[in-house]
């Protein structure tokens, strides 16, 4: 079966607080944030996202252990073909995107995301979720926050090259 050649792009983007950040943040950081975010770019039928545990990862649409996404906003269609866009997947895979280089704040799913849908579509993702880090770590409360921040990870997908 030959590889698709062109394929609609989506960025799928979840809240791992669950609701907590809407309600919490405004009390605890002193600003209002929606959400503490994940993203992961869907492509060629798979979600891909970046992860501290295996670096990156890909799953079903939706099929990470957050469940449905919040959003689905659509970036377009790519026409980079398939196996060009493997290859590109598997050359961040072992240079920018490895498991041990993932940081929360600093190189994390949203970056990867950001990247990804930039490479395929030209288009980022929207900024208030790239920005989010620097926006709480500019909080006192952020500063104290951060090592147990730091120690949340999604899982629920396998490595996209087996």
């Amino acid at each position: 079966m030959e590889a698709p050649q062109t394929s609609d792009v989506k960025v799928y983007i979840y809240d791992i607080s669950m609701g907590m950040a809407r309600t919490m943040s405004r009390g605890i950081l002193g600003v209002q944030i929606e959400g503490i975010w994940h993203t992961g770019i869907v492509v060629y039928g798979q979600e891909y996202f970046f992860g501290g545990t295996s670096g990156i990862e890909a799953c079903s649409p939706g099929g990470t252990i957050l469940g449905q996404p919040l959003q689905k906003i659509d970036l377009g269609k790519t026409e980079i073909p398939f196996d060009v866009f493997m290859d590109f997947l598997h050359e961040l895979s072992s240079t920018t995107y490895t498991a041990e280089s993932y940081h929360l704040f600093d190189h994390n799913c949203n970056n990867f995301s950001s990247e990804l849908a930039q490479f395929l579509t030209g288009k980022d993702i929207p900024a208030h979720i790239t920005s989010l880090p620097q926006d709480v770590l500019s909080t006192p409360f952020g500063a104290m926050i951060k090592p147990f921040v730091e120690a949340l990870h999604v899982q629920g997908g396998h490595s996209p090259f087996q």
